[in-house]
């Protein structure tokens, strides 16, 4: 075993990073499926939308001149000549003196030019009465009021929401061009590790980062593949680094002891651009290239685990998806309840929780403690420049039960 010989800072981690990161090509989809995806082309809007006329209100298709003086004193009387339904408009023109019956939604029949809604007339047999004056285009849509035919409605990079699935949809597309998911291979390794689903026996434990950085892959937008637990043997962990893939993630193994092979595997046959970063936890990190593929050596303890994955891998999988680089976290800013030691140089990640409104720091170690994740709501991050936070500082919260897109 041996130490590592210089740790690089977290900053200096994500610029390689950064620089190494490109977004997937693009793919088509069907429109119905998009929801969640992130937009790889401008969408620019072949038709208007309403592409007609359209009544506004339930009531009364008419020429508006034929309402001027009507009140309830002065009722102004109109021939019914039909009625126009959504899907099933009126066949005719209408006329001087005449109105049409017509719904929410309907096309304006021709001659028309004004809705009376069905509150301001009497309605009497094959007639009805005017209680009221409208002005020309009153309760009536637009043709291209909505969308105007050559319109840019959706911009590139846009995460799509349910609405924006629903605005794609009316303006007549079947596909749209997303950014491809990238796809995150999954190497945990460790022989003392059984499946997810076992139960801990002897002295054997149960996988926990495997399903855990599959969730956390899913949540930024890329597709995990995680077949099993990998051997610590060179021969299969080699295998594994060269999985058909986007991105390699290696949970385990990725230190600088007897049975960490997964560096020394880079090294020999990619770039090993960092390896040791001056965080607590998850110094062991380290970052590269294989077969013109990212790959990340992260921590097998848990909550190392799950700190240099969200530093690094998440990072870099939400850009490769078409995502921004930034933290997926909702974000509050607390008082401290009391002082936070660190180390200038290096970068903490704590582990808090809210208590009435302040910030109750758990823990910085205990690397191997998942559960601290569990109770707490959230983490903060103590800059490399500081020795500490006293008690009463105002910190940023990053909470873990609230991802944002």
């Amino acid at each position: 075993m041996r130490g590592f010989a210089r740790r690089s800072t977290v900053a200096e981690a994500l610029a390689w990073l950064d620089q190494h990161t490109a977004r997937c090509p693009e793919e088509w989809v069907p429109v119905a499926s998009a929801a969640g995806r992130v937009l790889a082309r401008d969408v620019t809007s072949p038709v208007d939308v309403p592409p007609f006329e359209r009544a506004m209100m339930d009531g009364f298709a008419l020429r508006a001149a034929d309402t001027l003086g009507a009140t309830s004193y002065n009722r102004l009387a109109l021939e019914v000549i039909g009625q126009s339904l959504p899907g099933r408009p009126f066949a005719g023109r209408l006329g001087p003196g005449q109105a049409v019956r017509i719904m929410t939604g309907a096309p304006l029949p021709a001659g028309a030019d004004a809705v009376l809604p069905v509150e301001r007339v009497e309605i009497a047999s094959d007639r009805v009465f005017a209680l009221g004056e409208v002005p020309p285009g009153k309760h009536v849509g637009r043709v291209g009021e909505d969308i105007a035919a050559g319109a840019r409605v959706l911009e590139a990079g846009r995460w799509l929401r349910p609405q924006d699935v629903g605005l794609l949809a009316s303006i007549g597309l079947s596909q749209v061009a997303v950014v491809r998911r990238p796809r995150v291979r999954i190497v945990v390794t460790g022989d003392e590790l059984l499946p997810a689903g076992s139960r801990p026996e002897g002295f054997r434990i149960v996988d926990s980062n495997g399903p855990m950085l599959a969730a956390l892959v899913a949540r930024d937008g890329g597709i995990p593949l995680h077949p099993g637990i990998v051997p610590d043997q060179p021969e299969a962990i080699l295998q594994a680094l060269r999985s058909e893939c986007d991105v390699v993630v290696v949970s385990g193994g990725s230190s600088v002891g007897q049975e960490d092979h997964a560096p020394a595997l880079v090294r020999r046959h990619g770039e090993l651009a960092v390896h040791g970063i001056a965080m607590r936890p998850s110094s062991p990190t380290g970052l590269g290239m294989l077969d013109g593929r990212l790959v990340f050596l992260l921590p097998g303890n848990p909550v190392s685990c799950l700190c240099a994955y969200d530093f690094f891998a998440g990072r870099a999988i939400r850009r490769l998806g078409g995502g921004s680089a930034d933290w997926p976290y909702r974000r509050v800013r607390a008082p401290l309840r009391r002082k936070v030691v660190s180390m200038v140089g290096r970068l903490d990640y704590l582990r808090v929780q809210l208590v009435e409104g302040q910030v109750e720091p758990l823990a910085v170690a205990g690397a191997s403690l998942l559960s601290s994740t569990t109770r707490a709501d959230g983490f903060v991050l103590v800059p490399p420049d500081l020795e500490g936070l006293p008690p009463g500082a105002e910190v940023e919260v990053f909470l873990y039960d609230h991802p944002v897109a």
